[in-house]
């Protein structure tokens, strides 16, 4: 079947997003869950043929008497750390051994008992997972790197179709490589709705590594004896559980693609879910625990080269692109006039950067090489484009989503490429991409049919059936490395024009050198003068600061008074890094973090020296965002040092990296986690600069110390 146009779907595409798949109450058959009190480790509820498969009298009993051995180790393991997770002795059953883990979930411990391999792990595993890693070192790029991953993974844990599922930009899923049994049929290149893997589930992803359906055909075993309504069992977390049972929404989704068992490891880049390795099997298939964890561990070798590959890739395409650009400089050189250069050489800027068309707008006149719309139509498009790639790179590969004028010209230019010269008329450098009719090959339709009523029911997607529609409008997507390279090449475009301008002026003015200097120096020394005066400002009021401070008897105050320094630290901070470079309208966000701690350090204490660790990405962002992302890593490192440890020193952990185009923060600290809400002005300021930011921030308990997560764009929206 094919489509040339989506159309708009009425049901509310959150509903699934919503569904409490982490507390189903219920388990999978197979295996077997006791549900203790911690404090007393008496068995209060269970799951599973507990009674014909362990102990027929097993309700009221100690965990150290059913499981046959003390549970002092692992409770020393479960306690106080992130994840509460212990692996336990093996547990004779009646007529079986089971391998045992032990989870804490609030104030119950859960020890899930599943069935022993028949036989030791023996040492192969361990050497196929050491050659195995090695062949991952020795492939090429990405996409052989997925196959032999997908092969592999097939290998070791014996299922008929083994896919490699990445997730793409807005969360659509798709097959990147797969290995299978040629009669189980194949999804290879397909594409999945973002709706079929919910927001919760991809969250459960990330926190639960491997997830196994030894048989999609199972009858949950409820969590039991039965509680009142209000406290039932579905009310407990049962996120860590391996045996959790499934939706029932994804057992029939299953079902509807004919598979009998399913397993998934988790692909993780940079603490995000960069994929899947998807397993299907048509007849029910069990993991073994020792199975699991050699996925695990074979996962995370796959995570590491999955972003080896990734960054040897941008890093050869910078060497071509830089390689490019220093030609394409070399005749501006030659040329002399800017005007003359881009007359001649609108090819080579688009063969450069991969585009169909190049064009320049400067004051009125227009420079074009390559498929292009029309002239005036160029023209209108720099104009609109001026402001917002005033100060960065405005890119898109859908522009007549944001510039509706464009539906016009599709053909010619569904991607645009644009960023200002700052020359007296700003020069505006534009590269246009053609529209590139895709065929998307979909596993089933992907738009859901709309639902009559006000009521949604949840249901799967009943088929699987290849789908295809074509996807209009938009062109090849422009890459960071190709953004990069025309930012760059306008800076060093303006810098070789400026050195003209330079020559020609002084061969023109030669007579008032003397004057044209003396005018200069006091250019200059006006912008330090008050880059001067602007920092004494800042210093003195920090100093009277620092003197109520010392002079005040109230203790409280004096927290104020030092808390306002560091704020104030952090603004002047971002002033003088502006005016002792080159840019100004752009912070190097881990270099000026790095900063920032050390000034805070130095006012802190000499306690502190060796108790801040950082771990900073560079990310570039606008000025005014990172005087607003300071004063938010002042204030968590002031409230780590008031509420963690109570005023005095301890170790906190500062990392910063950006996933696609977010930046996370995260600030940890030891102490006693979060035990009250905080509402203080602190507070405030703290959530009002987040929230200008356009982010969000989340506070996740580690046992012991608390981890602050801020996550918000790089870039602030124009």
């Amino acid at each position: 079947m094919s489509d040339t146009t989506r159309q708009p779907v009425s049901m509310d595409t959150t509903s699934c997003d919503r569904e409490p798949i982490h507390r189903p109450g219920a388990i999978q058959p197979h295996g077997l869950l006791l549900i203790a009190d911690l404090d007393t480790l008496e068995i209060v509820a269970g799951a599973g043929d507990i009674e014909k498969r362990l102990s027929g009298d097993w309700i009221g009993r100690s965990l150290d008497d059913i499981l046959g051995q003390s549970m002092d180790t692992a409770l020393a393991e479960l306690v106080g750390t992130s994840p509460s997770i212990a692996v336990l002795d093996q547990v004779a059953g009646v007529s079986e051994l089971f391998d045992a883990v032990a989870h804490v979930s609030g104030d119950r411990i859960l020890v899930e008992l599943e069935p022993a391999p028949p036989h030791a792990p023996s040492g192969k595993r361990l050497l196929a997972l050491t050659a195995i890693s090695a062949a991952f070192d020795r492939t090429a790029d990405l996409t052989s790197l997925c196959d032999a991953a997908a092969g592999a993974f097939r290998k070791m844990t014996g299922f008929d179709r083994v896919m490699i599922y990445r997730f793409l930009d807005d969360d659509v899923g798709c097959v990147v490589a797969e290995d299978s049994d040629p009669d189980i049929g194949s999804f290879l290149h397909h594409h999945f709705p973002a709706s079929d893997i919910p927001v919760q589930a991809r969250a459960l992803y990330v926190r639960n590594l491997v997830r196994v359906i030894p048989d999609v055909s199972y009858v949950p075993a409820p969590v039991r004896p039965e509680m009142k309504a209000a406290e039932g069992w579905d009310q407990l977390d049962m996120s860590d559980i391996a045996l959790r049972s499934v939706s029932p929404i994804h057992i029939q989704y299953l079902k509807n693609m004919d598979v009998g068992a399913s397993a998934s490891v988790s692909i993780i880049k940079d603490g995000s879910l960069w994929g899947l390795v998807a397993c299907h099997d048509r007849v029910p298939k069990h993991l073994s625990y020792e199975t699991r964890l050699a996925c695990t561990t074979l996962a995370a070798d796959l995570s590491r080269q999955v972003r080896a590959k990734d960054d040897a890739e941008m890093y050869r395409q910078r060497i071509r692109l830089r390689t490019q650009e220093d030609a394409i400089i070399g005749h501006l050189g030659g040329l002399g006039s800017l005007t003359a250069f881009l007359a001649s050489t609108g090819e080579e800027l688009c063969r450069m950067l991969g585009a169909d068309g190049f064009a320049a707008v400067q004051k009125t006149e227009l420079f074009s090489s390559g498929i292009c719309p029309g002239d005036s139509d160029m023209m209108a498009m720099a104009a609109w484009v001026r402001l917002r790639a005033n100060t960065q790179p405005f890119f898109t590969d859908n522009l007549s989503s944001e510039f509706p004028e464009a539906k016009a010209f599709s053909a010619r230019a569904s991607g645009l490429l644009a960023v200002t010269m700052s020359t007296e008329e700003p020069t505006i450098l534009m590269w246009f991409r053609a529209e590139q009719l895709e065929t998307v090959n979909w596993a089933g339709n992907p738009h859901k049919p709309a639902v009559a009523g006000n009521t949604v029911q949840l249901s799967p997607r009943a088929s699987f059936a290849a789908w295809s529609e074509t996807v209009e409008g938009r062109s090849v997507a422009w890459s960071l490395g190709e953004v990069e390279a025309a930012n760059r090449l306008q800076r060093r475009m303006f810098e070789v024009q400026q050195r003209h301008r330079m020559s020609a002026l002084n061969l023109e003015l030669i007579a008032t050198i003397a004057e044209k200097e003396n005018l200069l120096v006091q250019k200059d020394f006006l912008i330090k003068e008050v880059n001067h005066r602007v920092q004494n400002s800042l210093q003195l009021v920090s100093a009277f600061l620092g003197m109520q401070s010392r002079e005040s008897g109230n203790d409280m105050l004096k927290l104020q008074l030092s808390e306002a320094q560091r704020r104030l630290a952090a603004v002047s901070l971002v002033h003088r890094r502006l005016y002792s470079g080159d840019q100004v309208q752009t912070v190097d966000l881990a270099r000026y973090l790095e900063d920032l701690c050390t000034d805070m350090k130095g006012s802190m204490g000499q306690e502190w020296a060796d108790l801040i660790t950082l771990d900073l990405a560079p990310v570039l962002v606008a000025t005014d965002r990172a005087v607003n992302i300071g004063l938010i890593l002042t204030e968590l490192v002031i409230n780590a040092n008031k509420y963690a440890y109570s005023g005095g020193a301890g170790p906190i952990t500062i990392q910063l990296a950006q996933v696609r185009n977010t930046f996370r923060l995260v600030v940890s600290d030891k102490g006693p986690g979060k035990v009250t809400s905080r509402q203080g002005f602190g507070t405030r300021m703290l959530n009002a600069m987040i929230t200008s930011l356009g982010g969000v921030i989340e506070e996740n308990n580690t046992e012991p110390g608390l981890q602050v997560i801020v996550s918000a764009p790089v870039q602030g929206r124009a």
